[in-house]
């Protein structure tokens, strides 16, 4: 089995990942602390990165975490991809959502008799 050298370039950390193996699950099991950890499935959105350099495996993420167009410039969850080469990532906040909503005007309320 292969592994490869993740580094987080905010912290300054190195960790080794097996090929089949979860960035955010390899630096749990390294000890290391650099990447938040939330739900571990991709839904929460805390273990966002930026990923610099080298070639993930993406798994399933939540869009509302990680859009197609920031999966193309580099966005990921760590918890949704394995690597496949060697990787370099920068910790990403997580966005605000886009999906908030906004207060109804056109609401009916039903009086309530006791």
């Amino acid at each position: 089995m292969r592994h490869f050298t993740i580094t987080d370039i905010t912290n300054k950390e190195e960790f080794n990942c097996r090929e089949n193996e979860y960035i955010l699950y390899a630096m749990q099991r390294s000890g290391s602390k650099c990447i938040p950890i939330g739900c571990k499935g991709g839904g929460c959105g805390v273990c966002r990165i930026n990923i610099i350099s080298g070639t993930p495996d993406f798994g399933p993420m939540s869009k509302l975490h990680v859009t197609e167009e920031e999966k193309s410039n580099g966005y990921a969850l760590a918890c949704r991809i394995k690597p496949k080469t060697d990787l370099s990532f920068e910790c990403a906040p997580k966005p605000k959502s886009s999906t908030t909503q906004e207060p109804s005007t056109n609401l009916q309320l039903k009086e309530v008799s006791q």
